[in-house]
């Protein structure tokens, strides 16, 4: 592998020692087409890695067809004594995954050690508890009876995404691997170095060899993956263009697919709102991640006899949030993944300005001391944004909120609904009768009263509309990763008709 001569020893450590890890080990094969990995705070390259050859998705494919039979028969108190051993790892290893996610993605340090490699631990920790307790039923049909049990589907296909490429990972490959199954995993290109990380740590924690393995790959790459006849279920986390040539790809083979896609949430909140809370949720659902957040809730709809209060106190409090270098752990905001998503978001606040919105705060690309080359934008609000506005209905993926008045319940419902997505919402209301009475009416598969975007990973994460099919997280994602079968055991003799 190739490192460039400006590499700091910092950056040294983002270089992996192939690009793919198949079968328990790294392989690699130049010629496939070279992936760059770029720190987003300085434009540095921090790691080369090449793109999966014909002959490397032959290997994954081998590889996870000999793991999957071998852990296919594994006891499931086994499987979940490696995945609970990997979960461990992962927090031993926090600060060091943490900061290669950080110099991966351009997040700053302070959210990385509590919100990725973390966060990826717990699913691991979560289902090694599922593994260990999943059963089928007995049914009882009155002198004979019938029974059920779940089986692994084979080999399944993670594809992740930029924004949370350990969580995703570990998202996808926890329930996956309870079931029994075997994964290819395949990074986005963006950000395709944690992934391998965690293959090593699930070596290390006793899977065997093949169960789950890491493919670079690009679109072409990533076409063959999804088409390959082996492989029996593809999970995908990205943009609904993508998840829809996902689904047109696997479903002409009748593969099993979740797709967990873009959304365009919004937040309503109610006159009798605790003000502060509402704000605190709104910076959340938008600011957090430098709003590369796939449920963020970019359409704030706020009622019209708290808007200035509410605009005031978001205002002082969006200006305060400290943009800087992202590996100091005082940054709370740090640069966008890449340039072409740095371009979309100020392209969209150039859109936004023209509509008519009013630019209330933000806007801009702030310059960081030593970082000039930094994919920063500032968090940006606009004021006066009306529901056809591009900016109130296209999928921005970055720090730009949309606030919105509102009067009547009804019509902030239904102004909520009108869109394609509908991964996500929140109700902010002390009246706990409207939240309900709310909640029940939004088109949205994950939804929060008085708070948002928290994920446990006990509850399950995915939404309605274009915002994907299946569930993340919690027992439902089981059955994502799971087929039932069905027994008939007669007690009896058979009868025939002639």
């Amino acid at each position: 592998m190739t490192k460039t001569d400006t590499l700091t020893n910092e950056t040294l450590r983002a270089q992996p020692s192939g690009s793919h890890f198949i079968g328990g080990t790294y392989v690699e094969d130049t010629t496939g087409e070279e992936i760059l990995s770029l720190y987003p705070a300085t434009q540095e390259v921090i790691a080369r890695v090449h793109s999966a050859t014909p002959s490397i998705v032959d290997k994954a494919v081998s590889a996870a067809r000999a793991g999957f039979a071998i852990w296919r028969s594994t006891a499931p108190s086994e499987r979940s004594r490696v995945l609970r051993k990997a979960a461990d790892l992962m927090r031993e290893r926090n600060r060091e995954l943490s900061e290669l996610e950080t110099l991966d993605t351009g997040k700053p340090l302070q959210e990385t050690l509590v919100a990725d490699a973390a966060s990826g631990a717990e699913a691991l920790e979560y289902f090694a508890s599922v593994a260990a307790t999943t059963n089928g039923e007995h049914i009882d049909l009155g002198g004979s009876y019938a029974m059920t049990k779940r089986e692994p589907l084979g080999i399944c296909l993670g594809l992740g995404a930029w924004n949370y490429p350990i969580q995703i990972a570990a998202w996808k490959a926890a329930p996956a691997l309870a079931a029994g199954n075997a994964m290819i995993f395949k990074p986005s290109e963006v950000t395709c170095l944690s992934a391998l990380k965690l293959a090593e740590i699930f070596r290390e924690a006793g899977l065997p060899d093949g169960v789950f393995n890491v493919v670079q790959a690009n679109r072409d790459a990533a076409a063959t993956l999804v088409a390959h006849p082996e492989i029996a279920k593809v999970s995908l986390t990205g943009s609904v263009p993508t998840g829809k040539k996902v689904a047109e790809k696997a479903s002409s083979q009748l593969k099993h697919m979740s797709l967990e896609l873009g959304g365009k949430s919004p937040i309503i909140v109610f006159e009798d709102s605790d003000i502060d809370n509402a704000v605190a949720a709104a910076m959340n659902g938008n600011f957090y991640s430098t709003g590369q957040i796939c449920s963020n809730g970019t359409r704030v709809f706020v009622h019209s006899s708290i808007k200035a209060e509410f605009l005031k106190r978001l205002k002082e409090r969006t200006e305060k949030i400290i943009i800087g270098d992202p590996m100091n752990e005082d940054t709370q905001l740090g640069p966008l993944v890449s340039k072409p998503q740095l371009d979309k978001v100020m392209d969209y606040i150039s859109v936004g300005q023209s509509e008519g919105a009013v630019l209330f705060t933000g806007g801009n690309r702030p310059q960081v001391d030593g970082l000039g080359e930094g994919l920063f934008v500032a968090p940006t609000v606009f004021t006066e944004v009306k529901d056809d506005m591009r900016i109130a209905c296209e999928e921005i993926f970055g720090p730009v909120m949309c606030v919105l008045d509102f009067d009547g319940e009804a019509d902030v419902i239904r102004r909520a609904n009108d869109t394609e997505f509908g991964l996500a919402a929140a109700v902010f209301t002390k009246d706990i009768q409207r939240a309900y009475r709310v909640i029940d009416q939004l088109e949205a598969g994950t939804c929060w009263i008085n708070n948002y975007n928290l994920t446990p990973v006990e509850m399950p994460f995915g939404g309605f509309k274009n915002s994907g099919i299946g569930r993340e997280n919690g027992q439902w994602a089981l059955d994502q990763y799971s087929q039932v079968k069905s027994i008939y055991v007669e007690m009896g003799d058979v009868e025939a008709g002639w």
